[in-house]
């Protein structure tokens, strides 16, 4: 067993070194050590250093606690009977990917600092411990995490950017494409339903002579909104053209896809706009409806929904119209 180095002073900094690191308050440790003294000591010292902390003495307690409790950083010895430190670290990386882990061994132990970071360990500390020391590495590890959180949250807001219409708020029509050939996939895989929606503004290029594209870009934002409140959470909106909208409607028949189609075209033609002092309009929509047939390519699934809404602007506009695989084209 190794003995503790302590400091009578652990804040104080001799490195040189700057680390910010998150409000101690919200951080949870979990000190894993089979030594009782080494275990209680760095708790303490965790709890004094305003760190939310618990502390288990074997490999198999920490797995156990970590099983029910979120833990932010783990700090573990290597040398343990029964589940080593390393197996540890190697089985929190593989189970708990949010969970960092700072390994300790003495300093001459037959593991070394490159074994411990192959095995997922974010640091590596020699005991005898100094609690300054371990307050820093603690830190430096906090703060990375900091880092990698806000990268994912960047690379997250600019994967959502890249395939979102920057008006509507619906997704985009590059989006349309890669979601309509993995939805196409999984209604072939589990020969499921799959329909699809195509709808365009009627008479939109009027409304937007008449009063101007910003109330025009009012109403497109408007229908977004009105679609997408009438889908399921399995669907999906898209922005497919200037004023084009497609509907994606996984383990849904043609049937049931007309039956969403008449309730968006009622919802959107009841909308009242009031583009200028005094005067009021409205907008319709003509919609075409058609169900995946799994002898079909992509392409010809989505010509066939073009020309169902093609079939109701011919006939009239504001309407609803399918056309299905071996069946006569439905106008209503």
């Amino acid at each position: 067993m190794s003995s503790l180095a302590l400091d009578p002073n652990p804040d104080r900094r001799d490195t040189g070194e700057t680390v910010v690191s998150p409000d101690p308050r919200d951080t949870h440790i979990l000190i894993v050590d089979d030594d009782e003294i080494i275990t209680e000591s760095i708790h303490e010292f965790m709890i004094r250093s305003g760190y939310r902390s618990s502390m288990v003495h074997s490999g198999e307690a920490a797995l156990e606690f970590l099983a029910t409790s979120p833990v932010d950083v783990v700090i573990t010895d290597i040398m343990m009977p029964g589940l080593d430190g390393l197996e540890l670290t190697d089985q929190i990386r593989g189970l708990h990917h949010h969970t960092d882990v700072i390994v300790m061994t003495g300093y001459g132990g037959d593991y070394s600092y490159e074994e411990a970071i192959q095995k997922g360990a974010s640091d590596f500390v020699f005991k005898p411990i100094r609690f300054e020391e371990l307050l820093l590495r603690l830190k430096r590890v906090l703060n990375e995490r900091r880092l990698r959180h806000e990268r994912a949250e960047m690379l997250s807001r600019l994967k959502q950017l890249a395939i979102t219409d920057d008006l509507t708020k619906l997704y985009n029509s590059r989006h349309f494409y890669n979601q309509l050939e993995l939805e196409v996939d999984r209604s072939n895989r589990y020969n499921n339903p799959l329909s699809l929606l195509l709808m365009d503004i009627d008479h939109f290029k009027d409304y937007n002579d008449a009063y101007g594209h910003l109330e025009g870009n009012k109403v497109l934002v408007r229908i977004g909104q009105i679609i997408r409140s009438l889908l399921r959470k399995m669907d999906s909106a898209y922005r497919y053209g200037g004023e084009e909208f497609t509907v994606i409607l996984p383990e849904t028949n043609g049937q049931e896809a007309k039956t969403v189609a008449e309730r968006i075209n009622a919802a959107i033609e009841s909308e009242v706009y009031y583009p200028a002092p005094g005067q009021e309009a409205s907008i319709t929509i003509s919609i075409g409806v058609t169900e995946y047939d799994p002898r079909e390519d992509i392409k010809t699934f989505i010509s066939r929904s073009d020309k169902a809404m093609y079939k109701s602007k011919l006939a009239g506009r504001n309407r609803v119209s399918t056309i299905f695989v071996g069946e006569a084209p439905d106008q209503s």
